[in-house]
């Protein structure tokens, strides 16, 4: 079993390598990949973008930097075919971010991606057995291609993915310490984990750089293929409470917008935490409340593993589902305006 402090290492390492290329790639995203303000943005100002870059090499080379160190290193190796899918990922978010692909290209690439990452997956490992196998994956890449796209639509405000990545990650770390995750897996969580945290600081409100579709699009990848494979192991509860609050604001906002025959391809800034903020509530008065909220679906999760009756998974879910639910009220009804 590898030790804390192998872990915290790569936490480290990924930080200070994420935080340096930052820097290193700064003058060069400004000159090229500035973001300008559109109808789904909640920035002002042309932003530079393409930090995510930073972000995926971080999280690679420290994953690499784990096998090194003797972290279920033969595992890790296996994990190229992930890496190919997050390049992939990477390299046609990249081109988004420059020249604004059609959709049509984007999707291909990300039923490809996603299809890759389940062919990583052993024949035997199942969610719903009961279900033909052939129909379950099938049900798995929709699901992934749909967790990569609710990552990139829930990138739109300062601080926002670090406050749901942080969480689900350092989440996947402590399970891991519950003997609920792998150590490949683990290392992946952690490094990912560190990458986030050494971009954290260039996102910060008012951001200075954002992640751009280069990096949200194979962060929800590795977020899902952390998720399916928590819940491959037997924890399909904790793998659905960690990412709750990402997954109801973008369905929510989802089924609204097919209720009124909208177009849900085109650009628009009308998930819960973008009305919240039209609404009266700071960037920081958001990112906050899902911070925490994240947090007590981090603790339910942990309750689901350690208690794994059906009661308990039963009462951690609806009260994660409430939990979220009474946020995005919140967000919906916007800040109360006190008179005098």
């Amino acid at each position: 079993m590898a030790s804390p402090f192998s872990f915290i290492l790569i936490l480290v390492i990924a930080a200070a390598l994420s935080a340096g290329l930052i820097l290193a790639l700064r003058p060069l995203l400004e000159r090229y990949a500035v973001a300008h303000p559109n109808v789904r943005s909640s920035h002002l100002t042309p932003t530079p973008q393409g930090g995510g870059i930073a972000v995926v090499a971080a999280t690679i080379v420290a994953v690499l930097v784990a096998a090194v160190l003797g972290i279920a290193s033969d595992a890790i190796i296996g994990l190229w075919t992930l890496f190919v899918a997050v390049l992939l990922l990477a390299a046609v978010g990249a081109c988004d971010d420059i020249v604004h692909l059609s959709v049509v290209p984007r999707f291909i690439v990300q039923f490809l991606a996603v299809g890759i990452v389940l062919a990583t997956l052993p024949p035997d490992a199942r969610l719903v057995p009961l279900l033909p196998w052939w129909l379950e994956r099938a049900a798995l890449l929709i699901a992934g291609v749909y967790a990569v796209n609710v990552v990139n639509f829930m990138d739109g405000l300062d601080w926002m993915m670090v406050a749901e990545v942080a969480p689900v990650t350092g989440g996947l770390w402590l399970l891991s310490m519950l003997a609920a995750l792998a150590p490949q897996d683990t290392a992946v969580a952690v490094a990912l984990l560190g990458a986030i945290i050494g971009f954290a600081p260039f996102n910060r409100p008012v951001a200075r750089m954002f992640l751009g579709d280069v990096g949200s699009l194979p962060i929800g990848l590795l977020m899902f293929w952390l998720l399916l494979r928590l819940a491959a192991d037997g924890h399909a509860v904790a793998a659905l409470l960690l990412p709750l609050y990402y997954l109801g604001d973008a369905t929510m906002t989802l089924l609204r917008r097919l209720a009124r025959r909208e177009n849900v391809l085109r650009a628009h800034r009308t998930h819960f935490y973008q009305r919240a903020t039209d609404h009266g509530f700071s960037v920081n008065g958001v990112v906050v409340r899902v911070f925490v909220l994240n947090l007590e679906l981090v603790a339910l999760a942990a309750a689901a593993v350690v208690a794994p009756s059906c009661w308990t998974q039963i009462v951690a879910l609806a009260l994660g589902m409430g939990a979220v639910s009474l946020l995005l009220a919140r967000f919906a009804r916007g800040k109360p305006t006190h008179k005098s």
